[in-house]
């Protein structure tokens, strides 16, 4: 008989990233993914952003159905998009679920943006900063006046969605220095991926709130998003999730944390063990600095080792 682990993590939330894009109704299926993460004590859902499911529109709708549930997305990425259309999306989500939708923002990739947009990945710091300013412009108060190098926004009319005057939560996939440095001058908080302890600790925890002092602004949220399952079948699991993560390690981003974190592949970041070893892990990002914790790729194993994983999860949540 499986030991429940002690309570912990009673100041942080614990969620899931869920991922229903290979049913039959993606919308049906991420709706029925996130009653039963919240069934089992979950305390987010959280939803990426490539070029198929509208994450802002899922988080809305499942924040709909689940009530209590946290849920935001991770990450919308910068290029291709204008901030006026994604503040109408976020705010939108945010009246949605009565102020319990957080927006991610991403640099994207170089391939992905080159190649679906046909628009040179160039500048993506600036990018960022301006996006980010005009962003928390609009969601705080319905207007914008911003000329920019890289993008103009102005508000003829108020662009304003009654239901989210507290705003929207601004979070940024950052890793790297200048990201990092962007997000704690103008964000609320990052969603590192594929990033250890060790480098949270070291690097990212420190270059972020330092970053955030120095402009005067609260502690930032460091939302920790980690490849996970709960699992006896360890070996043939962690062979899964290298093929998985493969992709990451052609990005340079991502190779540099990977490294710092102490991994040579993208699959040495994933947790993957008994409930022992997965809670040993989860508050070693804890004592890192995450103030929040995100197990991704919990399908990897199969429906019976998901739910065991959600499981603990949501222990763990308190």
């Amino acid at each position: 008989m499986r030991v429940r682990p002690t309570p912990v993590l009673t100041d942080m939330t614990v969620g899931v990233a869920l991922n229903a894009s290979g049913a039959p109704n993606q919308v049906d299926a991420t709706v029925q993914l996130a009653k039963e993460a919240a069934e089992f004590g979950v305390t987010s859902a959280w939803f990426g952003q490539t070029f198929g499911a509208d994450s802002p529109q899922l988080a809305a709708i499942v924040g709909r159905e689940v009530p209590g549930l946290q849920v935001g997305t991770s990450a919308i990425p910068v290029f291709g998009r204008h901030p006026l259309l994604v503040s109408s999306q976020a705010q939108t989500a945010q009246a949605a679920t009565h102020g319990r939708y957080h927006l991610g923002l991403a640099l994207g990739t170089k391939l992905l943006t080159e190649t679906g947009f046909g628009l040179p990945f160039e500048r993506p710091i600036a990018r960022l900063r301006e996006f980010l300013t005009v962003l928390r412009q609009l969601t705080e108060t319905g207007t914008a006046d911003f000329h920019g190098e890289l993008l103009t926004a102005t508000t003829p009319i108020l662009a304003r969605v009654p239901g989210s005057e507290n705003g929207v939560p601004l979070l940024v996939a950052a890793m790297g220095p200048q990201a990092l440095r962007a997000s704690g001058e103008l964000a609320d908080g990052i969603l590192p991926y594929l990033a250890g302890p060790r480098v949270l600790a070291d690097h990212i925890v420190p270059a972020l709130t330092a970053a955030a002092e120095a402009a005067g602004r609260p502690a930032p949220r460091i939302v920790a998003l980690v490849p996970g399952v709960v699992t006896d079948d360890v070996d043939a699991v962690r062979a899964k999730a290298t093929e998985n993560l493969t992709f990451y390690e052609q990005i340079p981003s991502y190779a540099r944390v990977i490294e710092l974190s102490g991994g040579r592949r993208a699959a040495d970041l994933a947790v993957i063990g008994d409930e022992k070893t997965v809670e040993a892990e989860v508050r070693r990002y804890r004592d890192a600095g995450a103030t929040e914790v995100v197990f991704s790729v919990t399908e990897i194993a199969g429906e019976a080792d998901r739910r065991r994983t959600w499981r603990l999860l949501g222990e763990l949540a308190g």
